[in-house]
């Protein structure tokens, strides 16, 4: 059908030059596609950590939720904690952090229809896969309700991002180190060694960085009488101890750096060896907020939607 059809010339009761500017605007009006106009969907953020009930750990929350606002100005940005024994802590002292179920209906509340749900965690170990577990549990039970959520990974994966974790850790202590000073840090492990083979490819690509950075776990296989002996076979003096952990919470401040007799401060001077504590989590180093919002864009673990297979 032509669009003079619709003005026939009998009812022009205006000038012809109108008549050609209004025919001319229906025309492109009905050839417009639906959806041109369409906006683009909300997204929002779901940040997903262990958690701390540390005040002067959380200073690497802040940090990486400022870097996650600055990546996505337009959208917002919910926490979950996974530990039910800090969410009730928090609760009590009138700081509460939600769950997961919590902040993906928060979402739905602020009206967002595709999440990127960031894990904060350092490796895929037992954490990650209750955090995998409880959002697929959640979609499953709210079909719809997204039209899509990503499912963003840890932050120790591939060398490529070893290397560059070992970049931003070295960098952060450079002029404070010097010359022979070994630096050690604490990984948080997993008791059946689910996160040793990433620890190790870790420790690795620390190491071609600087061959005096030295990496064992509260639990998994590489223990500290490993790391002792290290020390000592590498005739070090003077140690650095610093967290490969996100925050600097009650590991950091008691099991590696504490004034009891066990903990790894203690054994270290015990042993001879001068210490030095550097009480900073990975979320506190500059760059590695940047490394977790770099693992968020990149996701396309859509597990709103069947795998693709080749």
């Amino acid at each position: 059908m032509s669009c003079a059809r619709f003005f026939p010339p009998r009812l022009f009761v205006f000038s012809p030059v109108a008549a050609l500017v209004g025919a001319l605007f229906l025309c492109l009006s009905l050839a417009a596609p639906a959806g041109a106009a369409d906006p683009a969907p909300r997204e929002g953020i779901l940040l997903v950590a262990f958690g701390t009930s540390v005040p002067e750990a959380e200073a690497a929350f802040k940090a990486t939720d400022k870097a996650f606002r600055a990546a996505w100005p337009d959208s917002p940005v919910v926490w979950a904690y996974t530990s039910q024994i800090i969410r009730k802590k928090l609760a009590k002292e009138g700081r509460p952090v939600g769950g997961i179920a919590a902040g993906l209906a928060q979402l739905a509340r602020d009206g967002v229809e595709v999440v990127r749900v960031q894990s904060l965690h350092v490796m895929a170990g037992e954490e990650f896969a209750a955090l995998a577990r409880a959002v697929l549990l959640d979609v499953a039970k709210h079909p719809g309700r997204f039209k899509a959520v990503y499912l963003g990974r840890p932050l120790l994966e591939s060398r490529a991002d070893a290397q560059d974790v070992a970049k931003d850790v070295l960098g952060a202590l450079a002029g404070r180190r010097q010359p022979g000073d070994a630096l050690v840090l604490m990984g948080h492990g997993q008791e059946k060694g689910r996160a040793d083979l990433v620890l190790e490819g870790t420790r690795a690509a620390f190491q071609t960085s600087d061959p005096l950075v030295f990496i064992a776990s509260v639990e998994g296989s590489r223990s500290f009488d490993e790391l002792l002996a290290e020390l000592r076979a590498h005739k070090v003096r003077r140690v650095w101890l610093q967290p490969l952990m996100l925050v600097a919470g009650d590991h950091a401040r008691n099991d590696l750096a504490g004034e009891e007799e066990d903990s790894w401060a203690s054994r270290l001077r015990a042993a001879g060896f001068e210490v030095e504590a550097n009480l900073v989590g990975l979320g506190e180093v500059p760059g590695i907020a940047e490394r977790f919002v770099e693992h968020a864009r990149a996701s396309e673990d859509d597990l709103t939607r069947e795998p693709r297979k080749e």
